[in-house]
């Protein structure tokens, strides 16, 4: 991935905050047949290894798994991003020449995939996933709340994911590259913004 310096995330909690912070990741693998994709949450265990490691699951009919992976595997996590319009820049009104940009946070988390069917190791992961998005509801869902047998049905439905991660890096591209008064100028548009996933940009932009 392309990071010019002054966009880059150096600070591994800042990274590891970021990951937890996106809900759908992207699973990316190179095959013999081309690239595979996949989106599926997936978890940081930040205790496992020195980047940490990934966990999550993909439906047993989903060919990505049986591929055969060349080198590593990807995953993608993409955070918040907003269209930024030049007319938000005080530079604008000055000399005219500005164009329009993406603003955009994105996490690259690289490594060895494993794939794996244990049902035990199914049934941990899929509790420790769904406790970790239940965890915030003031009724929360957890496995055992279903039959068993169902749950069971389930466990035969799906395959597990780990990523040791062996190469992290970040991205923040958050109009860091213009002066102090564009950066308030689409600060205030986004702030503006009828979509709640643009004004959800505004205070990541630097002041």
């Amino acid at each position: 991935m392309y990071i010019p310096t002054a966009f880059a995330l150096s600070d591994r909690a800042t990274i590891f905050q970021a990951i937890r912070s996106t809900g759908l990741a992207t699973l990316v693998t190179a095959s013999a047949e081309g690239p595979m994709v996949t989106p599926l949450p997936l978890f940081l265990d930040d205790s496992e290894g020195e980047f940490g490691t990934l966990y999550g699951h993909v439906a047993r009919a989903n060919p990505h798994w049986r591929t055969p992976v060349i080198g590593h595997a990807m995953a993608l996590f993409m955070g918040p991003d907003a269209y930024v319009s030049p007319s938000w820049y005080v530079s604008k009104a000055e000399h005219g020449k500005v164009v329009p940009t993406w603003n955009y946070q994105i996490i690259e988390a690289v490594g060895t995939i494993e794939f794996f069917d244990d049902r035990d190791r199914l049934h941990a992961l899929v509790s420790r996933l769904t406790d970790l998005h239940e965890g915030k509801r003031a009724k929360a869902w957890r496995v055992d709340d279903a039959p068993c047998e169902f749950i069971e049905m389930q466990l035969r439905a799906i395959v597990g994911v780990r990523l040791p991660i062996t190469a992290l890096q970040g991205k923040s591209k958050m109009s860091q590259n213009r002066n102090a008064a564009d950066r308030a100028g689409v600060i205030e548009g986004l702030r503006l913004s009828e979509a709640e996933r643009e004004r959800e940009v505004a205070p990541l932009i630097p002041t």
